[in-house]
């Protein structure tokens, strides 16, 4: 038997989804969250995966559809998933970073996600967002044209969806627990994976390496989802040259290039020519580091565009020259700078000419004190990151809820629009000192409707740490006005702004000591998070929320509740004992 939520849970769904019908098409997906052996690297192991796939199941719709995912936890701790890159216009109720808009699915439930498609077209994903989970947890998220229309590129006569991942030999939310438990350095993967296959270049993995048949002559559309961990990644292939058409579910300017850069949390929309001889050829995906203080994964992973056609098979594939090295800068800063929107009257720009609201975002690695020198950081400190010196808590109680029933205690509203401090931040000299210890708290930034907002992201060298970082914003796509290196200067650095056809994204690389601006009108009401994609740093506190207040009308006022949330009980992985980076009340 129902009970009367229940039943009125329903009755509300119901009208929804015939409301739905009306418009554009519903779809339906079961995700079952279950613990299932993969065997890789010489190795069998146990992991979190949907559906018992790694990656996850593609997600294809048209623009501007609704989807309703059910997800059933058969795991052993609390999960969430976020559809990254989706706006969910007035509906964070779904849109899934735990703590922030809701609390994890517990092992043994489930929840329904509503996830309301608008204006996104292309390639975006969808992942775990509790934790390290990401790491098996996710997918592709295809959004083909709305139905009646096509592509502003000729229509390719195939696409191959290929997700880069990581992979880890030992359990990853192990590896979390003594992460953050030690307040050390985060252990390194093993491999990464194309599809989630290591590739020829890892032990026990040659026979199992992805391979892309093609036919000589066709053209395909490589939609393309970086969800490693914490690695910005080149891509190439062999002897084939790369043609750029989307960028974060939204078309960019054709860019001709013999790779690309693409940083966790971003997705690229490529065409390809198959007009090459008959043969194997190397598609690559090989880390692009900047960092100074940390250390990444130095390996390569290889999938195989495989051409179709009777010929005899090479005894090694053709390898790209073409691809750039680990520390390469200058080829992923040329990439970046290079990308633009289309700006046509069927894909307009609708770019604030005027700011009302400015933040000035410096990027940190910092360190919090320990008791006694006990944690495994420098000086016996534990190591963390920050947005204008405060690394992010995650309260008990997730700020949607806390926001929407007017619950105090939770969150603050007093997120600075500045640093405390303004110095040099991209100084060879900034290592270890006092500008170095951040504060902990969990504080939001509160934006009026329709503000227009301009953020500017400053990279820092604090503490000799400065490298790029991927800023993603929930709820919004933003215009990337300018970038540069060094120190921002607010009087010269504007005059560069591109405020014709800048590209527009959901995840932004901002440059090692270097700097971003972004700009976007503040027109979805809600709870929605903002943070670096590498999953350390957003667990070491490089991450904030914005709450968007309602409009004056109806369709600007946040949507209610669904009548089912999962309730705020227990931490995702630590269960009722706190994480170090969780706030006590």
């Amino acid at each position: 038997m129902y009970s009367f939520s229940e039943l009125l849970g329903l009755l509300v769904l119901s009208e929804i989804l015939l409301l739905c019908m009306a418009q554009n098409n519903v779809h339906y997906y079961d995700f079952v969250l279950k613990d299932t052996n993969f065997t890789k690297l010489c190795a069998t192991k146990s992991i979190l995966a949907v559906n018992e796939s790694f990656p996850g199941p593609v997600i294809r719709v048209h623009k501007g559809d609704t989807v309703y995912v059910n997800v059933y936890n058969q795991g052993t701790y609390g999960v969430t998933i976020h559809w990254h890159g989706v706006k969910q216009p007035r509906n964070p109720w779904s849109d899934g970073p735990e703590y922030i808009t809701q609390c994890p699915i517990q092992a043994g439930t489930n929840f329904t996600y509503q996830v309301l498609l608008s204006s996104e077209e292309g390639t975006l994903f969808w992942h775990a967002h509790s934790d390290w989970t990401r790491a098996t947890v996710h997918g592709a998220f295809v959004i083909l044209p709305a139905e009646g229309t096509t592509y502003p590129f000729p229509k390719p006569d195939e696409e191959q969806v290929l997700v880069f991942a990581s992979w880890y030999k030992e359990d990853v939310m192990t590896l979390m627990d003594e992460a953050l438990r030690y307040g050390g350095l985060t252990t390194l993967s093993d491999s990464y994976a194309i599809n989630g296959e290591p590739g020829d270049f890892y032990p026990c993995s040659r026979d199992t390496t992805y391979r892309m048949s093609v036919d000589y002559g066709k053209t395909y559309l490589l939609r393309i989802v970086n969800t490693v961990q914490n690695t910005d990644m080149f891509f190439a292939i062999a002897d084939h040259n790369l043609t750029v058409v989307g960028w974060d579910g939204s078309y960019v300017k054709p860019l001709v290039c013999s790779y690309i850069m693409i940083t966790p949390g971003q997705t690229m929309d490529v065409l390809v020519t198959a007009n090459q001889s008959l043969g194997h050829y190397y598609m690559l995906a090989s880390p692009y580091f900047d960092g100074q203080a940390d250390d990444f994964d130095e390996s390569i992973t290889s999938a195989i565009f495989q051409y179709n056609g009777n010929y005899t098979p090479p005894s090694s594939p053709v390898y790209p020259t073409n691809i750039p090295g680990f520390y390469d800068i200058g080829a992923a800063i040329y990439y970046t700078s290079h990308l633009r929107s289309l700006a046509t009257p069927e894909y307009p720009v609708d770019v604030p000419q005027t700011v009302s609201t400015r933040m000035y975002i410096a990027l940190s690695i910092n360190m919090m004190h320990c008791p006694n020198d006990s944690c495994s950081g420098p000086d016996g400190n534990r190591l963390a990151s920050a947005l204008n010196n405060i690394s992010f808590a995650n309260p008990s109680m997730d700020i949607l809820q806390a926001y929407y029933r007017n619950i105090s205690g939770y969150y603050d509203t007093n997120f600075p629009n500045r640093p405390p401090h303004v110095f040099n931040f991209t100084s060879e000299d900034l290592l270890t000192d006092n500008v170095t210890l951040s504060d902990q708290g969990t504080r939001v930034k509160v934006l009026d409707y329709n503000a227009t907002v301009e953020i500017t992201f400053q990279g820092t060298n604090i503490m000799n740490s400065g490298e790029n970082h991927p800023i993603h914003l929930h709820g919004f796509r933003f215009y990337v006005v300018g970038t540069g290196t060094g120190n921002f200067d607010n009087e010269t650095d504007p005059l560069t702004y591109n405020l014709v056809d800048p590209p527009e994204a959901n995840t932004v690389p901002v440059p090692k000591d270097g700097w971003a601006t972004i700009r976007f009108i503040a027109s979805n009401p809600g709870v929605w998070y903002m943070h670096c994609h590498f999953d350390r740093h957003m667990s070491w506190g490089m991450d904030t929320a914005f709450i968007v207040k309602n409009g004056g009308t109806e369709d600007s006022t946040l949507l209610p509740p669904p009548a089912y949330m999962p309730p705020c009980e227990s931490d995702s992985l630590y269960g009722v004992r706190p994480s170090n980076f969780q706030k006590n009340e």
